[in-house]
Order: structure tokens, then sequence, then C-alpha cells
């Protein structure tokens, strides 16, 4: 059995042929996507390479991805929950409403999907009920993903039916103060993406794209970031970083040392993906720039570099110059989206007297880095190590908790996503896979 596993990017398709029985990576190929005309069109040139396929699978970014507006109760509870298990989902957060919601302003970031969320198990149900009441009297035109106190469940079903508003249930995502529940959100996200937003977007004309699309490419990717945990790996993250944004996956171990020194009332998950949006190597080269300075790992402006890159985002560096400056501005972004992504310990005052405090994710034990995106796949085993390595290096004493000593790779054959299609129908071959090509 030959799958052809596929991620149509927003600037390239990427693809992966993979023998299902034994997780061999059989060819790989990519083609510029195509989508000023049809995405399929880059999928026909790809199979024209790889030969005999037996079966495809799919994934997309391309078209602006997945924008996820959350609804919720409380900003540091259900709407943080909510947030959390967005980014999980492989979607951008564009909006997050607390209380009483604005459609109208949530309608001006542009949404794909809502995530409504709100109150724990048996607590409150006023503000679900009451945003649940105000999208049903918008007739709003978003599919919603319905993630909040069960107890209102059928209520917000039937009033959804009656308005003809798209929905998609789901288990709470904060069923108890503390405790963090996002599979079947993600699921009803991705079922949500695979119904509504793929054939919305009109990406092509073909019936065989939506019927071979399984989710959003970060979601999968995220999936396969689970499956090399599962395969072995240990705690292991995933850094990408791209023209537009530099993306962090993680699968850690829950920490109940850490659980106890943070006060952070939404539980840290386990799977978890962080985008930083201001953080791109062409399109968002001044934000790297801007973030590399506010946390003094920057002095120059680079206003010339920084210029060309952001006007020409197709620019490719082939002098040894331009190489050193995307490398250094690559080095940055990871620093930065690696901090974000991670927690921090910290000393402070309390009545008590002075205790450390964490907060995030403590990333110290990593086992595994990956790193992934085209500067790191092409620049050359050298300049990656160098880049990774790098990016690890706490020289400000800002107390972040970041890998210590992990084994640092890179996906070079584009296999973490390929991982993440196959693996709820072949996970024997998707661990395979990854062992072969990561570990």
């Amino acid at each position: 059995m030959r799958i052809l596993c596929v991620d149509f990017g927003s600037t390239f398709t990427k693809a992966v042929l993979v023998d299902a029985e034994s997780g061999a990576l059989l060819a790989t190929a990519s083609h510029p996507t195509t989508i000023g005309t049809d995405l399929m069109e880059a999928l026909d040139a790809i199979r024209a390479t790889v030969g005999p396929v037996d079966e495809v699978r799919a994934c997309s970014s391309a078209g602006g991805g997945l924008r996820i507006a959350v609804v919720g109760n409380e900003e540091l509870v259900t709407s943080e929950a909510g947030r959390r298990v967005a980014m999980s989902s492989g979607g951008l957060v564009v909006h997050v409403a607390s209380g009483e919601v604005d459609v109208n302003e949530m309608l001006t970031a542009r949404p794909d999907i809502i995530l409504l969320v709100g109150g724990t198990d048996g607590g409150n149900t006023k503000v679900l009920r009451t945003n649940a009441n105000l999208l049903a009297q918008a007739r709003i035109a978003l599919p919603i993903a319905v993630a909040g106190n069960v107890e209102l469940r059928d209520e917000i079903a039937a009033l959804f039916e009656a308005a003809s508003v798209a929905y998609v249930p789901a288990g709470n995502v904060l069923p108890e103060i503390g405790v963090v529940k996002p599979e079947s959100a993600r699921a009803a996200i991705r079922e949500v993406f695979v119904r509504h937003v793929i054939g919305g977007k009109e990406l092509s004309r073909r019936d065989e794209f939506a019927a071979i699309v399984r989710g959003a490419t970060p979601d999968l990717v995220l999936r396969g970031v689970e499956v090399l945990a599962s395969a072995g790996s240990g705690d292991v993250a995933v850094v990408d970083v791209g023209g537009a944004t530099t993306d962090v996956h993680s699968v850690l171990a829950v920490d109940p040392e850490a659980s106890e020194l943070s006060r952070e009332v939404v539980a840290t998950l386990p799977v978890s993906r962080t985008v930083e949006g201001d953080l791109g190597l062409r399109w968002n080269a001044a934000g790297i720039v801007a973030a590399g300075q506010r946390e003094g790992l920057l002095d120059d402006p680079m206003d010339a570099a920084v210029k060309q890159r952001t006007d020409d985002p197709a620019f490719v560096a082939t002098t040894g110059e331009d190489l050193a400056i995307d490398e250094l501005l690559a080095k940055t972004a990871i620093t930065v989206a690696l901090r974000r992504h991670a927690g921090r310990s910290q000393v402070v005052t309390t009545p008590a007297g002075r205790v450390v405090e964490r907060t995030g994710k403590d990333l110290r034990g990593l086992a595994v880095l990956v790193g992934s995106g085209g500067l790191l796949r092409h620049g050359g085993a050298d300049l990656a190590e160098r880049v990774l390595e790098g990016a690890l290096a706490d020289e400000t004493g800002g107390g972040w908790l970041l890998p210590e000593t992990p084994r640092r790779t890179v996906d070079k054959h584009y296999v973490l996503a390929a991982a993440g299609l196959l693996a709820d129908d072949y996970p024997d071959a998707a661990r395979a896979l990854v062992r072969a090509n990561l570990l």
C-alpha cells in the first residue's frame, strides 16, 4: 500500500510517499502551490514524479490556513483554556472574547470558525447561554465548535439548529478548574475545518480535494510530534521557522513539581503549540528584529536587510552575506519563539518569604529538539546546528526553562506531517517513519 502524504502549503506543496506496511520512505517531491488556479494542479505535477500511488492523504495551510475566534467566559479561565486548545488544533487564534461577545467586533478579525466555550461542567451557565443566543440571533454564517459546560449541550444544539447555524458539539475544554481536556475539541475543530472551511475557501474545483484533506497542516504536524514522542523520543519539541511565522510544537510529560510551583489557573497542556505571528524570515523580518532588540539579542536594526526581505518575500539568499543574515534572523526567531513557548523560573516575594515560582512549560529536560523550515532543511547541517545550538543559550539570564542538552535534528524530508496523516490508521508505519528519519 503506497500512500502519498501531501501538505498544501502557502508557498510550496510538499509530498512524501510512504509504504503503509513498513513505514519506509519511498519518495519525496515538491511543487510551487498553485493557489492562483487550482491546488490540485500542484498535486498532478507531484504524482507524475513519484510513481504509482494507492491512496492520497493531505493537509492544508493554503489560503491563509485556519483562523479561529474563541468565545468564552473569563479571560484567565475558560477563554484562556479555549485559546490554548485552539492553538493546539492547528489554528491561528485571531480573536478572543471574554464575557458577552461583540459579534461585529469578532467578525472584523475574519475568523473561519468559532470555538465556543464557557463554564465548568455543572458550573456557570449564564455567559455561555448568552453568547450562544447572540450567535444564533446573528444567524452567524461561520461554523461553531461547541466545547463548554455540557449541561447546555442540548439547549445550544436546539438553538443553533433553529437558526440554521452550523455547529459540531464536543466535550468541555475545562470540565473543572485546573483541568484542560483538548482532545474532543481538537477533533471537532478538525471536523469543522474539513467539512466547512476547505470547501468554503474555493481552493479547488475538484471534489477530490475535499475528499483527501484530513485537517489543517499544523494540527497534523502536532499529531506527528505525538507520534514521535510515542516512538521513543521522550519529551520532544519541534520549531518551524517560516517566511511569515515561527511555530513551536511540543509533547511533554506532566511534571508534578512544576504544577506545585505554578500559580496558573489553567493547566499547561502536555501537547501544545504556539504560533508567533510576528516572527517570519520574510513577511515579518521586522518583527524578528524588534523582538530581538527587546530581549537584548540584537543591536543592529538591519534596516536594509529587513526591507529587502519584506519587499520581496520570494527573495532567496545566495551570497555569503545574505545567508549569514538569514541565519542570524532564524536563530533570533527560534530563540524568541522557544522562550514564549517555554516557561520561566523566577524568585518572588510572598508573605511567607522568597519562593521560586514557575510559569509555563519546563523544557529543560527535553530529549529531542527538531528544527523545520526551508532554511534549516536546505541550508546544510552546519547551519542548522549553529542556529539550534545558539537558540538554546540563555545569555540574558532570564530564567527561561529552555532545553539544556537535547538531541538536535532537522526534519529534512518533512515526515512529521506525513506521520500525522498516517497515525490513526497506520500507527506502526507512522512510528517507523519518524524513527528512521528523526531518531
